[in-house]
């Protein structure tokens, strides 16, 4: 259950303290304006220009999504997004006319009426694109509402969630397949005293031989599908919080077990093998020496490295995916990315068409310039060895969103945060909570998302080229 504790609390924290947590950095909106209206002072670091886009707020509730971000073969952007107690929808941008457009449905393409707490309530995985040009992704629940919870404890029923889909978007179609659910709740699952069905939080294709590798929450249990008989069957290993899959160069689904070793399927001999994830010779959950949740990996072009992050660790990993099974695979730790206090990374880790990798990092602002938090993008090059803080995201069309306006409802009367951002004493729009997600595109455009509101943020200032 730690994938869902921890974003419950994630999320309590965000909404409802907000203003002290960040030490009073979320100032009223008429305080925020006046502000950006002092004279200007010199920010002692450099600003990563950013132009944003509100996604569509009927796509959400919260003005929130989570790592569902990616570039489609055709040259457009997709984006998850989670809209509690109601629905999940794929919405495309296209960087050329600057539109937004809903492409994917899920209630609507699973068939799916109830709403409430067994709503089909986030695209929480990380968009997986085939060779095909098709676009993978998955559903899960999100939280019970006040209401649900107050009828909980008088001993009422609530909607029980039923389980996640995997579904597909094909962009040259325009068209959406639903793959069902892999861990439904049925009598196997109730036999073992669950409540409710298991959700989606990543997907990975390997067209090539006909599979799709699954993984569930909230308790991480490692799936297959076969293309061919259109069945799920479950591999044996439980993953740690929110892992995803990797596809390496001998065709093995890798992923990383809940104590941190690796899990392994050969597709050929149709087996699992699980192997010790060494750092200096140490178990890497023993080299991390403290708690860490929710590692991220991105496998290279050519198959054979992955690069790892965790939510709340300053360190990258280069990890060797070479080795042959029954022998321990290797980590190399690359060094901090940034020196900070309290890290937070999600969903970030990406490989540029440069051959770097980028990622994205918050830390206390500690520079006195401001409060709050600061997100920077940060830049590691294999063939130098050395990370490279690039700047601090910044909104150079901070009229993107009305944060002065009255504030919008949803059609139940609840409030839409509008507290994700902050401005720094020369007047600059920064992010303040969290990047959910990062991806380089094939041009080398790096895009972002981040929360309150649900926003794309498009980097016009460095490009991941050569």
């Amino acid at each position: 259950m730690q994938s869902k504790k921890y974003g419950r609390l994630s999320r309590r924290k965000l909404i409802t303290g907000a203003l002290a947590t960040a030490g009073g950095i979320a100032l009223t909106q008429n305080k925020l304006f006046a502000a950006a209206q002092q004279p200007a002072a010199k920010a002692p670091f450099t600003y990563v220009r950013c132009k944003a886009f509100h996604i569509p707020p009927e796509t959400t509730t919260e003005e929130s999504g989570y790592f569902s971000l990616c570039e489609g073969r055709n040259g457009k952007i997709y984006v998850g997004t989670a809209a509690y107690g109601r629905n999940s929808y794929l919405v495309e941008f296209d960087p050329a006319t600057e539109r937004m457009r809903i492409v994917l449905d899920t209630h609507k393409l699973v068939g799916q009426k109830t709403t409430g707490y067994a709503a089909q309530a986030k695209l929480h995985t990380r968009n997986f694109v085939g060779p095909s040009g098709k676009i993978y992704v998955g559903s899960k629940q999100g939280y019970h509402s006040q209401a649900e919870q107050a009828a909980l404890k008088r001993g009422e029923k609530v909607p029980v969630y039923e389980g996640g889909y995997v579904m597909v978007y094909d962009p040259a179609k325009d068209t959406a397949e639903n793959l069902g659910r892999p861990m439904p709740l049925d009598a196997k699952l109730r036999a073992k005293g669950r409540t409710e069905g298991e959700g989606v939080i990543d997907v990975t294709a390997d067209e090539e031989r006909g599979l799709i590798y699954v993984v569930t929450c909230e308790h991480q249990h490692w799936m297959l599908y076969s293309i061919k008989t259109k069945s799920y069957r479950e591999l044996g290993p439980i993953l740690r919080d929110q892992p995803n899959t990797l596809i390496d160069a001998q065709g093995r689904g890798t992923a990383i077990t809940h104590d941190y070793r690796v899990a392994r399927y050969e597709p050929g001999k149709d087996r699992v093998t699980v192997d010790a994830l060494l750092v200096e010779g140490k178990p890497f959950a023993e080299y991390l020496g403290a708690k860490r949740v929710h590692p991220d990996w991105r496998i290279t072009p050519d198959g054979r490295t992955a690069y790892l992050q965790l939510l709340d660790d300053l360190r990258m990993f280069r990890v060797d995916l070479t080795g042959a099974v029954g022998q321990p695979v290797v980590a190399t730790n690359l060094g901090e990315r940034i020196q900070g206090n309290r890290p937070d990374s999600r969903g970030s880790i990406c490989l540029g068409p440069d051959g770097r990798v980028y990622s994205a990092v918050r830390i206390d602002n500690t520079t006195k310039f401001g409060t709050g938090y600061l997100h920077h993008l940060i830049r590691h090059d294999p063939a130098t060895r050395r990370m490279e803080d690039l700047g601090v995201f910044a909104v150079r069309n901070p009229n993107f969103f009305n944060f002065a306006g009255q504030q919008a409802k949803n059609p139940d009367g609840s409030l839409r945060p509008r507290h994700g951002y902050h401005t720094l004493p020369d007047g600059t729009l920064t992010p303040l909570h969290v990047i959910m997600s990062m991806i380089v595109a094939r041009n080398g455009t790096i895009y972002a998302t981040t929360i309150y509101p649900y926003t794309l943020l498009k980097v016009e200032t460095v490009k991941a080229l050569k």
